[in-house]
């Protein structure tokens, strides 16, 4: 059974402290679950201490915009007239809406935690080790136990939802939040 939530996450202001939150790493191998499991591949990010603000952040499914920079022989790297993208930088970074959970998934009785991240686009194939930024701009919900699985694929679908709906307010645009994720290199802005 899913849980109701908002539609629409956060006020037509923009983000609001903490968010955004960043994080980057190079896209490492989960279990694989995320794509064969649910019909949600997910991009995996180390869990490290590169990131300390990791350590204090409540266990959910949170949303944003997330930048990707494919290797050149991607069937899906974009090209300068169509990328599929949000925006595509000179720095090799496209950007994608996105939703990701980080915390332990009770549902698979993980007991370390991940951080995964759903691009809310199609790929053709898999991008392990392509650089991934990722910049959190709100929380949709807390981590919760599924007795079956289709109720979990029920709430990522919402959770995906949600996120479209969220981000597609001007304030929210990548135009607004999201000049680090195309920078050549991510600095502090």
């Amino acid at each position: 059974m899913t849980v109701a939530h908002p539609l629409i996450i956060g006020r037509s202001t923009g983000p609001e402290e903490p968010y955004p939150l960043r994080m980057e790493g190079k896209v490492i191998r989960g279990f694989g679950r995320g794509s064969r499991d649910l019909g949600f591949p997910t991009a995996n990010l180390p869990v490290d201490d590169k990131t300390p603000w990791l350590a204090n952040i409540k266990s959910g499914v949170y949303f944003g915009w997330a930048s990707l920079r494919l290797p050149p022989s991607h069937p899906n790297q974009p090209t300068p007239t169509s990328s599929g993208s949000t925006a595509t930088a000179a720095s090799g970074f496209s950007v994608y809406p996105m939703v990701m959970s980080i915390g332990c998934n009770n549902f698979y009785n993980n007991t370390v935690p991940s951080v995964e991240v759903h691009l809310l686009h199609d790929f053709e194939a898999d991008f392990y080790g392509a650089e991934m930024r990722v910049l959190i701009t709100g929380f949709i919900r807390e981590m919760r136990g599924y007795a079956r699985v289709e109720d979990l694929i029920e709430d990522i679908k919402m959770d995906c939802d949600v996120a479209r709906r969220s981000l597609d307010r001007k304030a929210w645009t990548l135009q607004e939040t999201g000049n680090w994720l195309l920078r050549e290199t991510a600095e502090a802005e």
